[in-house]
């Protein structure tokens, strides 16, 4: 497994065992907070990163490592170490400064966000981007379908989920922010 796909899912399931010993004080000092939400710690600038590494359950974390391990090596050999955690990043600040503008601009209930989905939905850009013919196989129902088709469906998903507020408590905007990271960092690529 290349190197930083391996180091994320260490750093994600460490980070998921700290929050079971620390409580909920690391949930409050770097889970993304909405400025101006009352009854926490307030919006850090920190937060746009470290939100990316809590989750709220084990169920929650396997499906974002599930979709690390498959969609991130091929991405990280394709990209190299540097640019792959550069782009991985990039998704998942794009995803929480997406989800806080949308939120805010939407009047959308306020509530702390965490988790990797942001960074996910770059790497699955990315992949449906670079592989678009590869298969891939859904979980539910388990009909396998190019990455391209996937992609496009699951990004279409999203965006009627978050505009009618469907499966609430999901960051919508932020997975679709985290795609709109990602394909920020593809057009950098490209670029240069």
């Amino acid at each position: 497994m290349p190197p930083v796909t391996l180091a994320l899912l260490a750093i994600n399931i460490a980070v998921f065992l700290l929050q079971d010993i620390a409580g909920p004080a690391l949930f409050v000092w770097f889970a993304l907070w909405p400025p101006g939400m009352p009854g926490g710690p307030g919006f850090e600038p920190w937060q746009l990163l470290t939100y990316g590494f809590l989750h709220g359950g084990l169920t929650h974390l396997a499906f974002n490592m599930l979709a690390l391990y498959m969609f991130g090596q091929d991405i990280e050999r394709l990209f190299g170490a540097r640019f792959f955690l550069q782009y991985y990043l990039a998704s998942v600040i794009a995803a929480a400064l997406a989800h806080l503008a949308v939120t805010a601009l939407m009047g959308l209930p306020q509530a702390p966000t965490v988790g990797a989905s942001g960074g996910m939905f770059g790497l699955l850009l990315a992949f449906g981007w670079y592989f678009p013919r590869r298969r891939v196989m859904l979980l539910f129902p388990p009909i396998p379908m190019p990455a391209r088709v996937f992609v496009t469906v699951y990004g279409l998903l999203e965006l009627v989920l978050g505009v009618t507020g469907t499966a609430s408590g999901v960051a919508h905007f932020a997975h679709l922010g985290g795609m709109l990271g990602g394909w920020l960092m593809i057009e950098y690529r490209r670029r240069r």
